[in-house]
């Protein structure tokens, strides 16, 4: 008899696309479907067909937590190929589809895993973190899981080997349950917790980017209560902003006053020292002073007289000085030439009588 050969869908090699959607004859291979062990899984053998790993969850506000216990299960095995159920939400059946560790999407997933519908999609292993999560009549819906098939002790502690590396920390493997790791920090009920919290923000919030009070389920009075706060809020933003460029004016007006006042500073030491430098005590202007004076001393003085003979002091202070008496006697002017001359005469006359 002729073996068949797996067709089970591959992994997938490229994220150019988003997963595809399970459907009733997503998995048509008709190869028998043994059930692989950890040690199996761990190794890669068989090599003709993945590891079917089935991940399931509510995915509400998806978050980063979500996506890194994907990560795990997606890397748990050599050449895994990943089936992730989702509950209900077509938003939520879009996240999940986009996310890369992703290679199957499972709409309407079942809460509880039977061993028919683990048949029916040729599950190999169930990864999930090892939390117990309740149902009716149920302290664990995965209870199940974990006992079926328990592997033996040498098996676990490969897989153990195989899952201790760096990013990936199990603590344990019970039958075909494979624990992933929460992420510390983050959880959906944290996310809702800030949204409660923060509600009168939230519909704030929303009333101003045009959501209705109807679909927000606002009341009217806590409608205009918000609408009223939204006004307040914008006001408060206009002044800080008037106050922001106000402070900015004054310290443009403060700059430019200081680089004023230092051009005045340099012009005033530059006038003050032009000043000093024509009139300081050696300065141009005096010995412009003394030149002009002593050519006009020069020009006033007799011709016999030396030109360096120190000016008269003509200083109010001094008593006048005896009348020489070479002094010429006071005269009127002569009316004529010949009274001109009759003088001069007489002056010489005076001088003979006194030889």
């Amino acid at each position: 008899m002729e073996e068949l050969e797996h067709t089970c869908p591959l992994p997938r090699t490229t994220l150019t696309e988003p997963a595809i959607f399970t459907t009733e004859t997503s998995c048509e291979c008709q190869a028998p479907h043994e059930k692989l062990t950890v040690e199996q899984a761990r190794l890669g053998t068989p090599v003709d067909r993945p590891v079917r790993i089935y991940a399931d969850g509510i995915f509400d506000l998806f978050h980063s937590g979500h996506a890194r216990a994907l990560m795990q299960a997606k890397n748990l095995f050599p050449n895994a190929y990943l089936i992730v159920g989702v509950m209900t939400e077509d938003e939520r059946y879009e996240a999940l589809r986009h996310c890369r560790y992703v290679d199957e999407v499972l709409r309407d997933a079942p809460w509880t895993l039977t061993q028919e519908f683990l048949e029916k999609h040729k599950i190999d292993f169930v990864a999930h973190d090892d939390i117990p999560y309740s149902s009716a009549g149920s302290e664990d819906v995965y209870k199940h899981i974990k006992e079926a098939g328990k592997e033996k002790q040498s098996s676990l502690k490969s897989m153990h080997m195989f899952l201790f590396r760096p990013g990936l920390t199990y603590v344990s493997v019970s039958g075909m349950f494979v624990p992933t790791k929460r992420t510390e920090g983050i959880s959906t009920s944290d996310l809702i917790t800030r949204i409660v919290r923060d509600y009168d923000v939230y519909a704030r919030r929303n009333l101003q980017r045009g959501y209705t009070a109807k679909e927000l389920n606002v009341s009217y009075i806590n409608e205009k209560k918000y609408r009223l706060q939204n006004q307040v809020d914008r006001m408060k933003e206009k002044v800080r902003t008037v106050e922001e460029k106000s402070k900015h004016f004054v310290y443009r007006v403060e700059e430019k006053s200081h680089d004023l006042i230092q051009k005045w500073e340099e012009k005033s030491r530059e006038f003050i020292g032009n000043f000093l430098e024509l009139f300081g005590p050696d300065g141009t202007w005096k010995q412009m002073f003394q030149e002009r004076s002593g050519r006009m001393i020069q020009a006033l003085s007799p011709h016999g007289s030396p030109s360096s003979s120190p000016p008269r002091d003509f200083s109010p202070s001094r008593s006048p000085s005896p009348p020489s008496r070479w002094a010429m006697p006071r005269t009127s002017p002569p009316s004529s030439p010949k009274g001109a001359s009759a003088s001069i005469s007489s002056m010489s006359e005076g001088d003979e009588d006194e030889k």
